[in-house]
């Protein structure tokens, strides 16, 4: 199998988390299935070695690394048939505070996650009512004095109970008449260690795939005005501006995932005998596996388009959404190939093919689903009218 090695950026990089990767193999992912249980270890692993804080500037104690240095760290991750995305969201969120966070706000938190103290993974967004439709969210925030009282629920906030800290999106002026429906909307740092059992409350929700999943609920949840991202009111804004890190990362995850699919169905097709003869040697056994390939190599060129302009300081919104598209497609087809390459055993849980597609399944509907994508391009890009 061709590794593609002179089309990788940050060898060394790759290299390390390969060998840290060794040490959490199959069996360790297996057992933690079966239990829908949380990789402590693991995430304390990528957290030591420093690639969860690749995007912290030095000043803070990270190694302050771009976007595709991140993105190479959790390709890899996936690659090596390892699960990301229990920790990826320290790193997409990460573009919000490093952005529009205040200098204070900096130096109070960032250090913390750089040295693995404290752990930034819950991103409070997505609403039961809402979905995607964001500007439609109905968790508010009220200043009252030096505080913000938090009212509302939130759906599908992954690792809500295995993080310090949670980004929250809510409103914190009602809408107005003839204003934008995204106006109003402001960002909190919340502290969860000081909020759970104080006006914050955790419920899991298990789901066909270990994710660490929750939903959340705030009852006049008192957050100090001092944790405000930025300006009150702009924070959708500063959320959009993050999202295009977390589409280029999570394409970047599906790349790993098709990359592990194809190496296994290629293995499986070179040592499976049939009549006498490997099953790699059948066509009807090879293409699928072939043309897999392709269009993971193809999403691969997209993603690294995508992080070429994010770090350009362009605002690649096409080019994260279409990578994120095309990589989730990729890895979905190379999962369905490799199932299909090792027959009844491609279901057996000690072959790990079986729990890798269900995790690359969840990327064609999270964190965004194709079809908005879609709908993206049509509009924004084609000049098509709105669909929704």
């Amino acid at each position: 199998m061709t590794q593609d090695s002179q089309h990788e950026t940050y060898p060394e990089i790759r290299e390390a988390v390969q060998k840290l990767c060794a040490r959490f193999p199959g069996e360790y992912w297996r057992a933690l299935d079966r239990e829908m249980a949380y990789p402590t270890a693991f995430v304390d692993a990528l957290t030591e070695a420093g690639y969860l804080s690749v995007l912290i500037p030095e000043e803070y104690g990270g190694s302050g690394l771009p976007l595709s240095a991140a993105a190479a760290v959790l390709e890899e991750v996936q690659r090596a048939g390892c699960n990301g995305g229990a920790c990826h969201a320290q790193m997409y969120t990460m573009g919000t505070v490093l952005r529009h966070g205040s200098e204070a706000q900096k130096r109070r938190y960032l250090p913390g996650i750089a040295e693995g103290s404290l752990r930034l993974q819950a991103f409070g967004v997505t609403e039961p009512t809402s979905g995607t439709d964001t500007a439609a969210l109905k968790t508010t925030a009220r200043r009252d004095g030096e505080h913000y009282v938090v009212n509302g629920q939130k759906i599908w906030t992954s690792r809500a109970e295995h993080s310090d800290l949670m980004l929250l999106l809510a409103r914190t002026t009602p809408p107005r008449e003839g204003a934008k429906r995204t106006e109003g909307l402001s960002v909190l740092l919340v502290d969860m260690r000081e909020a759970l059992g104080r006006g914050l409350t955790i419920r899991p929700i298990r789901t066909m795939m270990n994710h660490a999943t929750t939903e959340v609920f705030f009852d006049d949840l008192r957050v100090p005005a001092e944790n405000l991202i930025g300006e009150e009111g702009k924070g959708f804004r500063y959320i959009l501006s993050g999202m295009n890190a977390e589409r280029l990362l999570i394409a970047a995850e599906c790349v790993g995932d098709a990359k592990w699919f194809i190496a296994k169905a290629g293995a499986y097709a070179r040592e499976r005998r049939v009549f006498g003869r490997p099953i790699g040697q059948n066509q009807g056994i090879q293409f699928p596996i072939a043309k897999a390939y392709a269009n993971m190599r193809a999403a691969e060129l997209m993603v690294r388009e995508g992080l070429r302009l994010y770090e350009s300081g362009a605002n690649p919104g096409p080019e994260a959404n279409m990578a994120k598209m095309l990589a989730a497609d990729a890895s979905f087809e190379a999962a369905n190939a490799c199932i299909q390459t090792h027959g009844g055993f491609g279901f057996a849980e000690e072959y790990d093919v079986e729990r890798k597609f269900r995790e690359t399944r969840l990327y064609q509907v999270a964190p965004i689903s194709t079809n908005l994508i879609l709908s993206y391009l049509a509009e924004h890009v084609l000049g098509l009218p709105r669909s929704y």
